[in-house]
């Protein structure tokens, strides 16, 4: 009773886990199942009194009286026939019936005072250590904005202090783009690159930028990842345009990574000059072309190509006419 007025509430809540071979019922079959299991739970709450089954689910209606049940329906439906005459089927929407979430939604407590309460070890705090970057860093990031153009740039127009209207077109296209989006911000001094799951700090001073990658990739934490790895953790904490470039040189230049990885596959080969000559027929190159496919009655299979080094002219005889052509004066 609610202001002198009868409200639906729920004062029982039973749950249980399903098991594997129920997890690949359907949702008509699951609610059915839910349906038989509860009223063998409140059997002795039910025997002999009149309840109606409230569901959200119209089908289990339409299931249990069904003329032609399957196996698991014709189951189900034995072990709740000794109800049939006891209860009404009724459907009530989701929107309407909520009253019956709240406990099932609603976990207990771990305490004593909870049927399911389980004793757990109680491990003491022995110490918290908070490591902060120091100002040195922020400072030194800070003063990296002025000496880039766009960055300089950049901050004057989130603080709002330019006096030209041109001054956006003057800065280079890639913070240009990111600028119309929305995507930085300026706190404190320092300017930060927005994107949809984090928000990093922006950096431009190549130390700063060794610095990150340092503990992102020579750390004890870091173990000299490759270069896609170090790359995603550098994402996690600064933006720059030239990340990606930075991170992969860095790796690249790794003294440890360097020794430790060795280059894998077969070495290239050494590439020969040519020598060059001074008068004509002194080099000639000569491809032999065989194998063509035929083509008619006066078709060639083969042909020989000879190219002089000096002059370059070139000269195609077929095969088939080579003993002619040694017949020539």
């Amino acid at each position: 009773m609610i202001n002198y007025e009868p409200v639906e509430a729920p004062i029982c809540c039973f749950l249980r886990q399903i098991k594997p071979t129920e997890a690949r019922y359907g949702a008509s079959q699951m609610e059915c199942l839910c349906l038989v299991w509860a009223l063998e739970k409140f059997h002795s709450y039910l025997d002999g009194t009149v309840f109606d089954v409230i569901t959200d689910f119209n089908a289990v209606k339409s299931l249990l009286n069904m003329k032609t049940p399957n196996r698991h329906m014709l189951r189900w439906k034995i072990a709740t026939q000794e109800y049939s005459r006891n209860r009404n089927l009724a459907h009530k929407s989701r929107n309407v019936h909520k009253n019956a979430d709240g406990l099932s939604r609603w976990a207990l407590a771990n305490t004593p005072e909870n049927p399911a309460w389980v004793a757990q070890e109680e491990h003491h705090i022995e110490g918290i250590c908070v490591k902060d970057i120091g100002t040195e860093f922020f400072n030194q990031a800070e003063e990296s904005y002025m000496m880039d153009k766009s960055c300089h740039m950049l901050c004057q127009l989130l603080m709002k202090y330019y006096k030209y209207p041109s001054l956006p077109s003057k800065i280079d296209e890639i913070w240009k783009k990111a600028y119309d989006e929305g995507i930085f911000h300026l706190l404190d001094g320092i300017l930060y690159h927005r994107t949809k799951p984090t928000c990093v700090m922006t950096l431009k001073d190549r130390t700063l930028m060794n610095n990150i990658s340092h503990k992102c990739h020579d750390s004890v934490a870091s173990g000299h990842l490759s270069e896609y790895r170090t790359l995603e953790r550098v994402k996690t904490c600064t933006w720059s345009p030239n990340r990606g470039k930075d991170v992969a040189e860095y790796c690249q230049t790794c003294d440890r990574c360097q020794r430790v990885n060795r280059a894998t596959g077969k070495k290239f080969g050494l590439m020969i000059e040519i020598q060059e000559t001074e008068s004509p027929l002194k080099i000639v190159h000569m491809v032999c072309v065989t194998a063509l496919p035929p083509e008619g009655d006066r078709s060639f299979k083969a042909c020989v190509v000879l190219v002089d080094r000096y002059s370059k002219p070139h000269c195609s005889y077929h095969l088939i006419k080579m003993p002619q052509l040694w017949k020539q004066p």
